[in-house]
């Protein structure tokens, strides 16, 4: 956000694809940067929540092609967190003169990149992963002193085969975290985490 001055001026909008792991993440963070905060979503089943938990402004489902044609031109920015493979043209069209697309999530497939909304709209698209020790210093200041935490739901090794299927099914709020110190660890649930591990799963372990 603050590299590609999102904090720069207050009340900016913000849109973030995608409310994951990283996205309700970007809502908190964003909301404590004073930006103005849209959650987009294929599916409007976690509307009530970005809104009413996470402190969204509002809600846009891409498959509702009345309330996608009326937020056309509307986001100085947007953040897109989604790993599937997906259409960049509807994100484009989001954005105002000058507006920045900002890639976070990371396909299997590369996506299509239409070159008319980015030449005709004068836009950018950029990308980020994580950055160095004082960058990562400096954020977890930042959310010290607001109070910003990831939302997870605690689970023992046991357990990874049906967090594996609750993954496959985006049913988890927002990330399992394994908590290794509290589970009974064989040499069988070694290797089972050791093999998601290798399969690129991002599932955090808890030491």
């Amino acid at each position: 956000m603050k590299y590609y001055g999102m904090t720069e001026e207050s009340g900016k909008h913000l849109g973030v694809n995608g409310l994951g792991g990283l996205g309700h993440i970007g809502v908190k963070i964003g909301k404590a940067f004073g930006l103005r905060f849209t959650v987009i979503s294929r599916s409007s089943e976690k509307e009530s929540e970005a809104i009413d938990r996470l402190g969204a402004d509002s809600f846009l489902v891409t498959t509702d092609s009345q309330k996608m044609k009326d937020a056309v031109g509307t986001m100085d920015f947007v953040i897109d967190t989604v790993s599937a493979e997906h259409a960049l043209l509807p994100l484009f069209s989001l954005l105002k003169v000058s507006g920045k697309l900002v890639a976070l999530g990371l396909p299997e497939k590369s996506l299509e990149l239409p070159i008319f909304p980015l030449v005709l709209g004068r836009k950018m698209v950029g990308g980020s992963q994580i950055g160095g020790m004082k960058e990562t210093q400096e954020m977890l200041e930042f959310c010290a002193k607001h109070n910003i935490v990831a939302d997870i739901e605690l689970i023992k090794m046991s357990d990874i085969n049906s967090a594996m299927d609750r993954l496959a099914k985006s049913d988890v709020r927002y990330r399992f975290v394994i908590d290794v110190a509290n589970s009974l660890v064989t040499e069988s649930s070694a290797e089972i985490l050791e093999e998601h591990v290798d399969h690129g799963v991002s599932i955090t372990s808890k030491f």
